[in-house]
């Protein structure tokens, strides 16, 4: 199945419409790869305050005063303020079996999830989420309930079968989308161009993303992890269009059904700025179509290697607890959030 433009420019037509893409910036000109094309090649972050979905009572474009009140009741803002001696070498080891306040295990020096709420050509922003117009996500049908609760890590206890343990806790995805999103840390993405493809990789866990630059999707309809995504460019954006995810994906934070498509737009509109734009698109698992779109801020540091290792021990150790209770005839079922 081919993307095509048409569908596409409706789409950002009715963006405009609601107020999406509201941040008209002056005509800005993009360096050029040898094609001629924009270049979006280096590596860009999605740290942000914001969060996915607008909490009640604030606008899609805060003021200052807003801005400063979300960034406050932030966790990681908290902490920093009130940790003054988070990493002090001198300590030496913790204490067996003590836990670390407030989370448990991630001192505030180990996380960046973003201070600062996201700022696109000077507005500030209080959700990804821009449409439906109150920055909620579309309430799931009944057929998206269903999918929802089919999912192994719901009709399962949580400690028989790794299938019922989320995919980040598995080191299998975590943020590689699509589409992207912010996370603990590690909100770190690189592109690459090619004439025939653009890559994709986030640092948290080296998801990777390879679309291809001809628009067609693959005929088998095969599923894979992070879908079958196709690129083009319509005009000096670059859209992806991915379609065919894995059901464990589909699942495991965007419920969607075999039918649903989500399309990613990449406009660079500044030196340090990548606009960032995505749509779920899936009538059979949603009440409506639902958007967002933040700010890809350029870094000038490398990419670290990111080595999971809860999928090497932490799993084992969770199976290993699940039979000892079988063993002693005890029944115990975890809740249904395993999706870290």
């Amino acid at each position: 199945m081919a993307l095509t433009i048409r569908g596409l420019a409706a789409s950002l037509v009715l963006a405009v419409m609601v107020g999406a893409s509201a941040h008209a910036q002056p005509a800005y000109e993009p360096p050029r790869t040898s094609e001629g094309k924009p270049d979006l090649q280096g590596i860009w972050s999605t740290a942000t305050a914001t969060p996915m979905e607008r909490a009640k009572g604030y606008p899609l474009v805060l003021s200052r005063t807003q801005a400063d009140e979300i960034e406050g009741k932030t966790l990681f803002n908290q902490r920093i303020k009130t940790e003054a001696s988070y990493v002090d070498p001198k300590e030496g080891a913790p204490q067996k079996g003590k836990p670390l306040p407030p989370v448990g295990n991630y001192d505030v020096a180990y996380t960046d999830p973003g201070s600062r709420v996201t700022s696109i050509g000077g507005e500030l922003r209080s959700s990804w989420v821009v449409w439906p117009e109150d920055g909620r996500i579309p309430a799931l049908t009944d057929a998206g309930r269903k999918l929802r609760d089919s999912s192994p890590r719901v009709v399962g206890t949580g400690y028989d079968n790794p299938e019922e343990r989320g995919l980040g806790e598995r080191c299998v995805l975590l943020s590689g989308g699509p589409p992207l999103r912010s996370g603990l840390y590690n909100n770190n993405v690189q592109i690459v161009q090619t004439p025939q493809d653009v890559m994709l990789m986030v640092e948290m866990v080296h998801d990777v993303r390879i679309a291809r630059m001809n628009g067609v999707h693959r005929a088998d309809g095969v599923e894979t992890w992070m879908g079958d995504p196709v690129a083009l460019w319509d005009g000096d954006t670059l859209v992806i269009e991915t379609r065919n995810m894995h059901l464990d994906q589909r699942t495991d934070r965007i419920v969607l059904s075999p039918k649903g498509k989500i399309t990613e737009r990449f406009t660079r509109i500044s030196d340090r700025q990548i606009l960032y734009q995505f749509e779920i698109d899936d009538p059979v698992t949603y009440t409506s179509a639902w958007r967002g779109e933040t700010a890809l801020n350029r870094l000038d540091r490398p990419m670290y290697e990111y080595a999971c290792h809860e999928g090497n021990y932490g799993l084992y150790n969770i199976l290993l607890g699940g039979r000892e209770n079988d063993l002693r005839g005890v029944s115990n079922t975890g809740d249904t959030n395993r999706t870290e």
